[in-house]
């Protein structure tokens, strides 16, 4: 429920917009070209800056003005009278301005605000600039020394900086986390998690049908267990991703998110189990003198095209690492017909080699990394959800198509008939 004074800006703002529009007054601004020679000795910004403040003062008399008559005169349609002047601001590139506005006061002797003022004042433009600049890595220590365009500005102190860029990113966040998906067409969704101080950031991250990337969602958690994956899906399904889809699902091997993805899209799931990951886990069983070779012989296993032949090798690598690591061999075994989905379905080189890791989601990552890198101390709150999607929205912003998105019309092909057998299959072995 919105506060009288809230209802007031918004009527003042309104009327504002009605003169604006239906009156369109001209405003004329005089500048004596020996002032404007002064101005530039400090540069052009200097000139437009000062310009633009006397400017605003020009708007704000002519609604005056507007609402009041000329000084001096009757005017039977007045509003409000003068009440003489007070300190005000404005907002000017993230930083708070001093100027001076004209009081007004109602027949019932009630405030009058001006609609030209209100907007002057509107804090957006100021979060907005400061999650802009945090973002390109200014902190809040250096934020007013670096900005500060106005000799007598304010608010660009830190903890003003902070309070704004707060607000800012819990706004940039909450967008994020409310965007409709039922008009996204996807091809596959990516899911991984990063580790922040003690908590999981799980991400999901969604490749359309035209090879464009767009960050999902974020879920906070301690662990990626199958309660916070499968709070992320449903709420991706309450925002209208349609999980009957057929559609990759490309994750990095736990068994979590496996469980989470079968329970909301079932036989319309395709898994892949990111080939990267299964390396890693596999190597990190093995001492150091074996790593190397057992790595190449994955690679090389991996970078096959042929699906008998990539699972032939894998099996071969398989029984050697039963006689040299038992437990390296049974990291290899455990989903590894999930790491070669891609082969199955018969995608070509390019795309395979992008969606048979979670390389693209771990990019986003990398982004989210550089973007956090001034953060000294993590905090309770929602302070890790709004760095990390703010730091996912600048990635977003980032992104390209995927290499081979040309491909990708084969991949669903390949899926739509997979599933159309599945179900032949299923409807036989019920007859």
């Amino acid at each position: 429920m919105k506060r009288r004074y809230q209802i007031e800006q918004q009527r003042a703002v309104q009327q504002f917009r009605r003169l604006a529009t239906e009156e369109n007054p001209d405003i004329q601004m005089i500048l004596p070209m020996a002032n404007i020679v002064g101005l530039l000795q400090q540069g052009v910004g200097h000139l437009l800056r000062q310009a633009g403040l006397e400017l605003m003062g020009l708007v704000m008399e002519e609604e005056v003005r507007h609402l009041a008559g000329e000084r001096h005169q009757q005017h039977e349609g007045r509003r409000a009278h003068r009440w003489g002047k007070e300190d005000g601001y404005c907002v000017v590139d993230g930083q708070k301005v001093p100027i001076q506005k004209t009081r007004l006061r109602t027949k019932d002797k009630r405030e009058q605000r001006l609609g030209s003022y209100e907007l002057f004042q509107r804090s957006e433009p100021l979060q907005a600039g400061v999650w802009d600049k945090m973002m390109r890595g200014l902190s809040t220590r250096n934020y007013g020394a670096v900005v500060k365009d106005f000799q007598d500005a304010y608010g660009i102190e830190k903890s003003a900086v902070s309070e704004n860029f707060i607000e800012a990113s819990r706004e940039k966040v909450k967008q994020l986390m409310e965007r409709p998906l039922g008009e996204l067409r996807l091809c596959a969704v990516l899911i991984d998690g990063t580790p922040f101080k003690d908590r999981q950031m799980i991400a999901a991250l969604g490749i359309g049908c035209d090879g464009t990337k767009t960050v999902l969602g974020i879920r906070e958690g301690a662990t990626e267990n199958a309660t916070v994956v499968g709070a992320l899906l449903g709420e991706l399904l309450e925002r209208g991703l349609d999980f009957s889809t057929p559609r990759l699902y490309v994750l990095d091997g736990g068994k979590a998110l496996h469980t989470a993805v079968r329970r909301h899209a079932g036989e319309s799931a395709f898994i892949q189990r990111c080939q990267v990951h299964k390396k890693r886990n596999v190597v990190d069983h093995l001492p150091e003198e074996h790593k190397a070779d057992v790595r190449r012989k994955l690679q090389s296993a991996y970078s096959m095209a042929d699906y008998e032949d990539a699972k032939r090798a894998l099996e071969r690598l398989h029984h050697e690492l039963m006689h040299l690591n038992p437990s390296a061999a049974r990291s290899l075994e455990e989903g590894l017909e999930e790491t070669l989905t891609v082969y199955k379905l018969r995608v070509p080189g390019q795309l395979r080699r992008t969606l048979s890791c979670t390389n693209v989601i771990e990019s986003a990552f990398s982004i989210v990394e550089t973007v956090c890198r001034n953060v000294k101390r993590w905090r309770e709150g929602d302070q890790i959800e709004r760095w990390v999607g703010s730091g996912l929205l600048v990635a977003e912003q980032q992104f390209r198509k995927v290499i081979g998105f040309r491909q990708i019309p084969l991949l669903l092909s390949s899926m739509a008939n997979a599933v159309s057998h599945k179900s032949i299959a299923k409807k036989a072995a019920i007859a």
